[in-house]
């Protein structure tokens, strides 16, 4: 990564999904566990830019990924890996490494259309329709009636759009590129995910 990225983590997440996506397009389609825990990893500030909204999946998303990044030392690619827990009937079990690349998924696909919403809104400085439209889209329907509460509150706490982009070090233009970059190269990588699940009959809404 070139020293004119350090601090930038849009360019540092638009630039791994970059590499991700070739490596999802390729004739073999084997991911390494640790190529996609290490993208991941650089998507987890933008859950603590967003404040207390999204504590709780910011938590959960690190936690998932920290799970994923351990397993890589053991395991080689994404495919053994829920193959594996398949062998050992415990996909659906709490702390499962299937489990828990579900919910990172899910963590991957809100900032999807988070950056969507973004880029859709240009000229609105409020995160709030943004923020909802992502949550609602992604995570509402897997979430109670205490935790999506919880997050409608925490919505006017949100930045400013001026405020995460300084928060992301980044100029308005700019962010947007590498949005639209990242929406662009995380759609192949979300259905990547999609398919394997469904590959193996798991589903994907567990």
């Amino acid at each position: 990564m070139a020293d004119s990225d350090a601090g930038r983590p849009l360019r540092k997440i638009s630039s791994a999904f970059k590499e991700l996506a070739a490596t999802v397009n390729s004739p073999s389609q084997d991911v390494p566990v640790g190529q996609f825990s290490h993208a991941c990893s650089l998507v987890s500030p933008l859950f603590g830019c967003l404040g207390i909204a999204f504590k709780f999946a910011e938590m959960d998303y690190v936690a998932k990924v920290d799970d994923l990044a351990r397993a890589s030392s053991s395991v080689s690619t994404l495919l053994v890996m829920v193959d594996k827990d398949i062998e050992a009937n415990c996909v659906k079990k709490a702390g499962s490494h299937t489990r828990n690349l579900l919910r990172v998924k899910r963590g991957l696909d809100m900032v999807r259309v988070l950056f969507e919403q973004i880029i859709a809104s240009e000229g609105n400085n409020s995160l709030k329709d943004p923020a909802s439209k992502s949550y609602a889209q992604v995570f509402a329907p897997h979430h109670g009636w205490a935790i999506r509460k919880a997050v409608a509150l925490g919505m006017y706490a949100l930045p400013t759009r001026p405020q995460l982009l300084k928060l992301l070090n980044e100029e308005e233009a700019e962010a947007k590129i590498e949005m639209q970059s990242y929406v662009n190269a995380s759609a192949p990588v979300i259905k990547y995910l999609d398919n394997l699940f469904l590959s193996k009959q798991l589903g994907i809404d567990w």
